[in-house]
């Protein structure tokens, strides 16, 4: 026997299927890849890298930004 909390079950209640029974449900629930799978499975960033390609592009986007506005004939402040 499983005890559940009330508002546990009435999540998986309301995620079953009417052929299902809720040991059916809540396997279906928990199968398959979570969050933490998949970033298992993905190689280590290199932090400093990563930060270098963020900055990049949101200076990429503040240039294309200045430029729409330049182009709509709008002052643009640095």
């Amino acid at each position: 026997m499983v005890r559940l909390d009330e508002d546990v079950y009435e999540r998986i209640k309301s995620k079953k299927r009417e052929d299902e029974t809720f040991s059916d449900a809540i396997s279906r629930l928990t199968s398959g890849y979570t969050l933490l799978d998949f970033a298992a499975d993905e190689p280590v960033v290199d932090p400093e890298r990563h930060r270098e390609v963020l900055a990049e592009r949101d200076e990429r986007s503040r240039q294309e930004t200045r430029d729409r506005l330049e182009r709509m004939g709008l002052d643009v402040e640095e």
